[in-house]
């Protein structure tokens, strides 16, 4: 039987606010454990919440850049469940009255197809403590530092049909908060976390199969892998008649297998009512029109600019877009050239190739978007040639200053006097007369090969300070 799979994604977005969502205790990532936790994180007796207005700020600004209805009064609920690193014995979330309502996101595929994706809602919510395993023989530590970090649930409709589609969700989802600067997006500090349903149907039916839920995949890669793991898993059982039971399953990396950790709770499990220590949230339009003023250029607005104004190619226009720190390089750079598109080769070449190789972000480097905006326009002018240009940028990455003070310091001047290129390309004639008489014996196809030998020579002897096209011209006139 041939399947259909469906996918929807409940993404977890660790937003940027300097405190926790109801309680002054620093949110900031690496303290020791336990340090950050205050009375009202740890739910002494008589500890009662207080809202961080910046939390709300941060939601309405993801709502109103994918499109969403925001609320002007939400809710927040009490979620009940007991688990050692919740010390309340339930957690502060949002049920019926979300912050942002519908919404969507518009992804871009690598075979050039593009789709929108349905987001149900996107609600505000405390994060819990964390459980260590690791480092405790036959026990289980607790680290409440991270208990009320304000989290932004981002909850997708289930129009997802593939893993791949599933990353390029995420990862516009990504783009998005770290443009709007709401979250660094760091999936390895577990500043955004994914929850992958899954379920499969017979292609043609309209309802749904049975969905299982696979629990706080970190990194774009094992979500791929997750999902067409439990697909695989999914696939096998039902092609064998059996049945998928609804549950919370996790993802194991070494072993690339889905395992299952409890039970699918339903929304009655966890006893929700409105939390009697919050007041509903209430706001109006002129707040709501206050924070959309605040709003950046978004990344398709980015994408889409990039084509019209540069003259970029939907897949560079994209690469460069992905991130507000790469498009700002970008910008930098072929502002500085004069030549957008030998920017974005080489932003997307040398430039990502060792940040790649080291890895580092684009806002690491050692080499200024300036630096390398002005090498490019060294190459337009004459002073270096291409070759040349990825030697003093290697100089560049290492710290030895400026491309020209670089190209001075280590005598790289392009030789562009066409007398002295001259004298040099009679030497290589004169040193190889066999090769000049058989040039000049074949036919105009075979010498257009042929010639690469003596302009390969005379580069040799200036030591790849000739100009190339210079090179080419004075040789095809003196070879014939």
């Amino acid at each position: 039987m041939a399947w259909e799979v469906v996918i929807g994604l409940e993404v977890h977005v660790q937003l940027a606010t300097r405190s926790k969502i109801f309680s002054g205790a620093s949110t900031a990532f690496g303290a020791s454990p336990n340090t950050q936790a205050c009375a009202v994180d740890l739910a002494m007796p008589g500890m009662l919440p207080v809202f961080n207005e910046e939390a709300l700020r941060m939601a309405v600004k993801f709502g109103l850049a994918i499109g969403a209805e925001i609320s002007e009064r939400s809710v927040f609920d009490r979620k009940n469940y007991f688990y050692p690193d919740l010390p309340k014995g339930y957690q502060i979330s949002q049920l019926d009255h979300p912050t942002v309502k519908a919404g969507s996101i518009d992804i871009h595929l690598a075979d050039g197809t593009g789709k929108t994706i349905g987001v149900t809602r996107a609600h505000l919510e405390e994060d819990a403590g964390k459980s260590l395993h690791e480092d405790f023989h036959g026990m289980t530590g607790i680290d409440l530092n991270r208990a009320g970090t304000p989290l932004l649930e981002i909850v997708s409709e289930p129009d997802l049909r593939s893993a791949k589609e599933a990353v390029a969700y995420l990862k516009k989802l990504h783009s998005i908060v770290t443009y709007l600067g709401i979250s660094d997006g760091d999936m390895s500090q577990g500043s955004m976390r994914c929850d992958c349903n899954v379920s499969l149907r017979p292609k043609g039916q309209a309802e749904f199969g049975t969905r299982t839920e696979i629990k706080n995949v970190n990194s774009f890669k094992f979500v791929e892998k997750a999902i067409n793991t439990e697909i695989e898993r999914q696939t096998d059982i039902l092609e064998d008649d059996g049945k998928i039971t609804q549950e919370t399953r996790l993802y194991d990396a070494d072993k690339d297998e889905t395992r299952s950790m409890r039970s699918k709770e339903f929304a009655n499990d966890y006893r929700y009512f409105p939390d009697p220590d919050l007041l509903p949230v209430v706001i109006d339009q002129a707040y709501i029109e206050a924070v959309k003023s605040t709003l950046p250029e978004l990344p398709e607005a980015k994408l889409k600019r990039f084509k019209e104004q540069y003259g970029l190619s939907d897949y560079d226009a994209e690469i460069l877009s992905s991130s507000r720190q790469q498009a700002d390089y970008f910008e930098a750079a072929a502002s500085a050239a004069g030549d957008a598109k030998l920017a974005a080769n080489w932003v997307m070449g040398d430039l990502a190739k060792n940040l790649n190789q080291q890895n580092l972000e684009i806002s690491e480097s050692p080499v200024p978007a300036e630096h390398l905006g002005l090498l490019i326009s060294r190459i337009k002018d004459k002073t270096i040639s291409g070759k040349i240009a990825k030697d003093v940028f290697t100089a560049m990455w290492n710290g030895e200053g400026s491309p020209d003070n670089i190209i001075e310091s280590k005598g790289l001047k392009q030789v562009t006097d066409s007398g002295a290129i001259e004298a040099i390309v009679d030497q290589v004639l004169a040193d190889n007369p066999k090769q000049v008489e058989q040039y000049r014996a074949a036919d105009e196809a075979k010498r257009g090969k042929m010639v690469g030998f003596f302009v390969g020579q005379t580069m040799k002897a200036s030591k790849g300070k000739a100009n190339p096209q210079q090179v080419n011209q004075i040789l095809k006139q003196k070879l014939s």
